[in-house]
């Protein structure tokens, strides 16, 4: 692992970073305009005292003026999949879908035991680890060799493997990050401790202002996600995928709530003047709500369609895990990496199915794996040591709650040909029961060349947009 700050750490830079947070904090109180308050700013020094003493009293927003941008060198996925959950973080990750990641490396821990010290026969379990690691990267590069592209043969793929990252943060994120990893729960992974010691050794150097309030945070933090209350009185039951994404709840006639929106904040009328406005409409033109949803589908700020949401259940991939996450605007519930999930629940792509040779190498991997993962329960070593075992067939079922316009966003992005087929399959799902609910808005939903009669991927286009532009020309 090599984490490294691109940018900002010149003196002249840093000085520059510091002396825009501290001109936020003076902005309303000092009088003059804003270039003039940035003129008062000139001491570093005075500077940090300024903003510790404003953070210090809890206006952290402040630090949001700060952004900061890290290269993240052979980090593994499972710290890949806690910054996509940070939901303000910008991130861009190496593909699998396009790159061989046959040799890339992987990650070695050293195992501990249940009372969190080495385990007595780490030297050893190490040696097994890194040989079923070889063995699992070498099934990957075999299926690729098949012919199975890489999208599909990444199913094969062990949670240890090195990812690329160059990620995005303003300070205020910085801080919940590195105590969340350092002294929170999720420090007992032991890769995602030593992220947040990397990112907490740059920050000490780089962000100086914020070293006090995150060693305050720090000593303080009791995070704990263990859930001992509720397991103590519900054990917990038998993990179950479900077979295909479930709309949990809604908002009660959305296609109304939406137009009647609309229409308030236009007019600035009450709901009742809203519903008249609405019938006098239909009575001149009977397809009034319908034209109506369209336009306020094609809006540039179509704020109407975040005043209606969907909860979901949805059934997914670690593999595509991400693509599902990436989209921050919708509030997304992931399980803890521990405790471990049931690994007998995974996903077998079709392309691997269709292919004897293939089918046997993933069933055998996915196997093998799970033996070497209770040989490895049975020998005492704590779960938090086990979690690179997960490969990327593994499924599990999230919790989320979208608002419409976020609906819409994904279904544009996922529902294209171009997709990776399972996400592809999951948002042409969520846009069938959204429209089940909701008719108006769910002929909204969907890519842009069945939506707009329109294609953005240029040369890349699946084609699909030329019979649809020949038979609306009919």
């Amino acid at each position: 692992m090599k984490i490294e700050l691109l940018g900002g750490y010149t003196k002249d830079e840093l000085d520059s970073r510091i002396k825009k947070v501290a001109a936020a904090g003076k902005l309303s109180r000092y009088p003059g305009n804003v270039l003039e308050v940035l003129e008062t700013c000139n001491d570093t020094e005075k500077n940090i005292k300024l903003i510790k003493r404003i953070i210090g009293m809890g206006h952290k927003s402040i630090i949001e003026h700060d952004y900061l941008v890290f290269a993240l060198c052979d980090v593994t996925p499972i710290v890949e999949q806690t910054i996509i959950g940070n939901r303000l973080t910008s991130f861009t990750i190496k593909s699998r879908r396009e790159v061989d990641f046959r040799n890339v490396g992987f990650y070695i821990p050293d195992f501990r035991d249940k009372s969190l010290n080495i385990h007595k026969d780490n030297e050893k379990l190490k040696e097994k680890y890194i040989t079923h690691m070889k063995y699992l990267f070498n099934t990957y590069g075999d299926i690729v060799d098949l012919g199975i592209n890489k999208e599909d043969a990444r199913f094969v793929l062990p949670y240890s493997y090195h990812s690329n990252i160059i990620m995005g943060l303003d300070a205020r994120e910085l801080e919940k990050l590195i105590i969340s990893l350092v002294s929170g729960h999720l420090s007992k992974i032991n890769d995602l401790k030593d992220f947040g010691n990397e990112l907490l050794s740059i920050t000490r150097e780089y962000v100086p202002y914020l070293t006090d309030s995150i060693d305050k945070e720090m000593e303080k933090n009791t995070d704990d996600t263990s859930f001992k209350y509720l397991e103590d009185l519900c054990p917990r039951p038998e993990i179950k995928v479900i077979d295909k994404p479930k709309l949990i709840s809604y908002t009660p006639d959305s296609d109304d709530v939406i137009i009647n929106s609309s229409i308030m904040y236009h007019y600035q009328c009450d709901k009742n003047t809203a519903n008249s406005i609405v019938e006098k409409a239909i009575n001149k033109d009977s397809s009034f709500k319908e034209k109506f949803m369209n336009i306020i589908l094609h809006k540039n700020e179509s704020r109407e369609l975040e005043q209606v949401q969907f909860t979901f259940q949805i059934p997914i991939s670690l593999s595509i895990l991400t693509h599902l996450t990436r989209h921050r605007t919708h509030s997304l519930l992931i399980p803890e990496f521990t405790p471990l999930w049931d690994f007998n629940n995974y996903i077998t792509p079709a392309t691997i199915s269709a292919n004897k040779d293939c089918l046997k190498l993933y069933t055998e991997a996915v196997k093998k794996n799970i033996q070497v993962l209770e040989e490895f329960k049975s020998a005492g070593v704590i779960e938090e040591d086990l979690v690179h075992f997960y490969l990327g067939c593994q499924m599990l079922n999230v919790v989320t709650t979208l608002n419409a316009r976020t609906a819409q966003w994904i279904c544009r992005m996922r529902c294209c040909n171009k997709a990776q087929w399972q996400i592809r399959n999951i948002a042409k799902e969520i846009a069938r029961q959204i429209k089940d609910v909701s008719p108006l808005l769910g002929k909204g939903l969907g890519p842009t060349c069945v939506t707009d009669l329109v294609c953005n991927e240029g040369k890349e286009c699946c084609g699909l947009i030329n019979s649809l532009l020949s038979q609306n020309n009919k």
